[in-house]
């Protein structure tokens, strides 16, 4: 007898969920299902966007490729162009890096020119700021042969803090300008920064020693 009694008693409540089943269905069945739709659709769009997302990618990664082969080949000419029309209609990250390799083709036959190119990609907010740190080194470097060491000062000495990665390089591109112009003082200083500084890179250490190597033999400074 209990279990008969048991037996009717889940057979009510299993007819009540089921009334209740239906109920919350046909109140709720078409959000339900609007929901459900609206996850669909999204996973297809993003889907969808990633792969012309990739696509995009790819072709812009290819053309930039072929315009350094077209630099490598010695066809600047035509290097400029593909690079030009990258600037213009690549994506991602591509645009930019035809921007700066533009200027160093441009750098081969016109110093100022190239100058004028990396000095507007380090004032342009929409470029990444280690790209725009990057022109700004560059056209420092094309200034030390062409310029004052006032206008390299603009350039690189505020890549010369403690913290910036690129300080090692605006150090001794300050030092260089300075040397040029005769100015052993200042270009022994930026020098010494290099050289006391643990992290610097080998090489341009080197570079540094040999330079302050040079003013002491001058004897145009006293050590």
């Amino acid at each position: 007898m209990v279990n008969q009694d048991d037996s009717f008693i889940r057979e009510v409540n299993d007819e009540l969920r089921s009334d209740q089943m239906r109920l919350v269905w046909k109140r709720f069945g078409r959000i339900l299902i609007g929901i459900a739709v609206l996850v669909v659709l999204g996973t297809i769009g993003k889907v969808s966007y990633e792969y012309w997302r990739d696509s995009e990618a790819s072709a812009a990664g290819d053309q930039f490729l072929a315009a350094l082969t077209l630099a490598r080949e010695g066809k600047k000419d035509e290097a400029l162009a593909a690079l030009t029309a990258l600037e213009k209609d690549g994506f991602g990250s591509y645009p930019v890096l035809a921007r700066m390799r533009s200027a160093s083709l441009l750098a081969e036959t016109d110093a100022q020119g190239a100058v004028n190119a990396f000095t507007a990609i380090s004032k342009d907010t929409s470029v990444p700021e280690a790209v725009r740190d990057a022109a700004r080194l560059r056209a420092a470097y094309l200034l030390v042969d062409t310029g004052t060491y006032e206008q390299v000062s603009a350039e690189a000495e505020q890549l010369a803090t403690p913290q910036n990665a690129l300080r090692h390089s605006a150090r001794e591109v300050l030092g260089l300008s300075a040397f040029k112009h005769e100015d052993y003082a200042r270009a022994k200083e930026w020098f010494d920064a290099i050289i006391s500084d643990s992290e610097s890179p080998r090489n341009v250490a080197n570079r540094a020693q040999m330079l302050l190597d040079l003013i002491a033999a001058s004897g145009k400074l006293s050590s």
